[in-house]
């Protein structure tokens, strides 16, 4: 194992971080919080407890996983792309480094960002509604899980991406619709039985619902399935990245 090329690439990436923090960290931590002072404090306060959570602190952990999920999406994408765009991809791939550290690398970075702007939500929603995290261990296993996995898809976007356009797409018009209709804002007890059932088929409720029980042990799906889907969508990238570093698929000319 290479530890200076992983070293390398994860220090170039954070650095990156670093020069586009008004982009990085400010912007997707102001509109989350503004979401927090809408629907926390400003509707939150007429609306009835949820499993008895306020509503407030019911909608957090759902907004903490929009952001980590199109973050850890975007930095993944975006690490791989703008090399391909730029050619120096090709002095990556012809440097003595194995595909694995390539991607310990942009992916590791990815999901560390995504991590700590999630925390920062984290943070700054104990500013606008009561939180108490009821089992922190198993939040960090969960946030841990999830960046790696989006960052892992975010990767493989980056791959397949033709042009900036493709690139933003999942981040901007698929993560959003799915989150908003992963229970983020409701549970989906509330929808008539057809409606529950739909629901079942957004991946992002599994998430959504096992991050909320480690906070206060209520949630639409079994924490257990929760993460037994994250395990699944996990090996499903591990499987289509290995197949791309095998055949070499739209990373070499």
């Amino acid at each position: 194992m290479n530890i200076e090329a992983i070293k390398s690439i994860y220090v170039y990436e954070m650095a990156r971080m670093r020069r586009t923090l008004l982009q990085s960290v400010i912007s997707p931590v102001l509109s989350t919080a503004l979401y927090f002072i809408v629907f926390g404090a400003a509707v939150g306060s007429r609306m009835e407890e949820i499993g008895g959570v306020s509503y407030g602190a019911f909608i957090t952990p759902g907004l903490i996983m929009l952001a980590l999920i199109t973050q850890c999406v975007s930095n993944g994408s975006a690490g791989i792309y703008f090399p391909k765009f730029t050619g120096t991809i090709y002095e990556i791939l012809s440097a003595p480094v194995a595909m694995t550290e390539i991607l310990i690398g942009y992916v590791g970075a990815a999901a560390t960002k995504g991590m700590m702007i999630g925390l920062i939500i984290l943070a700054t929603a104990m500013f606008f509604v009561d939180l108490e995290v009821a089992h922190p261990a198993l939040m960090l296993f969960f946030m841990v899980l999830t960046s790696i996995t989006f960052s892992l898809a975010g990767f493989i976007i980056g791959i397949l991406a033709k042009n900036f356009e493709q690139l933003s797409l999942v981040p901007s018009l698929v993560v959003p619709p799915l989150t908003f209709l992963g229970g983020t804002f409701y549970s989906i007890d509330m929808l008539p039985p057809f409606w529950q059932a739909v629901s079942h088929l957004n991946p992002v409720l599994y998430l959504v619902s096992g991050f909320r029980w480690s906070f206060f042990e209520v949630s639409d799906v079994h924490p257990l399935i929760s993460l037994g889907m994250i395990g699944i969508f996990l090996a499903a990238c591990l499987g289509f990245l290995a197949w791309i570093f095998k055949t070499g698929y739209k990373l070499r000319p």
